[in-house]
């Protein structure tokens, strides 16, 4: 398990479902792709779209395309992701 990241900061935030813990499975908000006061997620940093995000829960850390706004190529995702993610 991870620590949190130093850049982890509870005001900067996003909701989207952790791929390694999936805490938010049968919390009606988050099945019905609504904000919940539980399962959020830490948002790290962002470059355009792609958002690296971590898990308050179980610190999994990864990257999340969000397709809001301008996106990236998917040769500019492949080659551009964090190194670790």
């Amino acid at each position: 398990m991870l620590p949190l990241d130093p850049q982890a900061d509870p005001g900067r935030r996003a909701w989207v479902a952790c791929p390694r813990c999936a805490d938010a499975h049968g919390c009606e908000p988050c099945e019905q792709r609504r904000t919940c006061s539980t399962h959020w997620r830490y948002l790290l940093t962002n470059t355009g779209s792609m958002l690296h995000l971590q898990c308050p829960g179980c610190t999994h850390v990864w990257v999340h395309e969000s397709g809001f706004g301008a996106t990236r190529s998917a040769w500019d995702r492949a080659t551009d992701a964090r190194p670790g993610f």
